[in-house]
């Protein structure tokens, strides 16, 4: 039987295992699907597709640069056990470095490492560690320099949270204060200009509510919003924000002083936006023990 594309992509997408997995699955039994899977299974492949549905909301956030770029990426497991297994962190070390040489995350996961793709490599990695794992985002900055930090480091440029910092002049050390303060104080963007348009207008329409409750004239209403907006941006924008280094200076005063303009910034945090499962300890213990 021929072994067409479909058909390795259906065994794929039913059992979690790489391309050239799955398509030797299928050339080992003659395009046999059912056959496949159980081949699949005996060779402790398949494992990696049950896997699929659990939660994978811990592990690393990664950086490197290289030159003007950095890149930061998140690969997730679900469990942060796993975030210390050297050898989870070693994959994630070279995705990272896989990273610096593409555009995109779907760049990203068919980069080659050591002779695989990124994406079977961690399919490969589900099957011999036996969680979940995902290669979530991916996110880069350039400038005539890039400075990292990690907070909660597990290992050389990887833990819980990364930082990337863009400069045009500056130094190495005002970089890393900076990239401390961004960790620190999480920043939406890096000025007004970046900010999403519906999260300005949202704020403002709120303290435009809030401003007409106090019944005073509209002149009055009109400063007291305009006040309030500047405040809200100041806290929001990093640019705008109150240096951790030094709070009589903004981060954009300070920048000035250091001589150094920030160009662009990432933060990135293990699990930020993932929903976790709330597993109920005790309804586990008596499953296990009913069997």
């Amino acid at each position: 039987m021929a072994i067409t594309a479909a058909l390795v992509k259906e065994l794929r997408e039913s059992t979690g295992v790489g391309m050239m997995d799955a398509k030797k699955a299928l050339v080992e039994n003659d395009g046999d699907m059912d056959a496949a899977v159980d081949w699949l299974r005996t060779k402790g492949l398949a494992k990696a597709a049950k896997k699929a549905g659990r939660t994978a909301a811990e592990g690393l956030v990664a950086v490197a640069v290289a030159g003007g770029k950095g890149v930061a990426v998140e690969v997730n497991s679900e469990t942060d056990f796993v975030a210390k297994n050297a050898e989870f962190q070693k994959m994630v070390s070279g995705i990272a470095n896989a990273a610096l040489h593409v555009d995109d995350l779907d760049a990203l996961n068919a980069a080659d490492l050591d002779g695989k793709s990124v994406a079977d490599t961690i399919t490969n990695k589900i099957a011999t560690i036996g969680e979940n794992m995902s290669l979530r985002r991916m996110a880069s900055v350039e400038g005539d320099s890039v400075v990292t930090y990690v907070h909660n480091a597990a290992a050389d440029g990887m833990g819980k949270i990364g930082v990337l910092v863009a400069m045009n002049g500056g130094s190495e050390e005002f970089g890393r204060q900076v990239a401390m303060h961004i960790a620190a104080a999480n920043p939406q963007a890096l000025n007004e200009a970046e900010l999403d348009a519906a999260v300005v207008e949202k704020e403002r329409t709120i303290l435009t509510e809030q401003a007409r409750e106090s019944g005073k004239p509209e002149n009055i209403i009109e400063n007291m919003i305009k006040g309030r907006m500047k405040k809200f941006l100041a806290e929001v924008t990093l640019l705008g924000q109150d240096f951790v280094i030094n709070p009589d200076l903004t981060v954009e005063a300070a920048a000035k002083e250091a001589g150094a303009e920030i160009v662009g910034y990432v933060r990135m945090e293990v699990g930020e936006g993932i929903e976790k499962e709330e597993a109920d300890f005790a309804a586990e213990v008596a499953a296990a023990v009913q069997g």
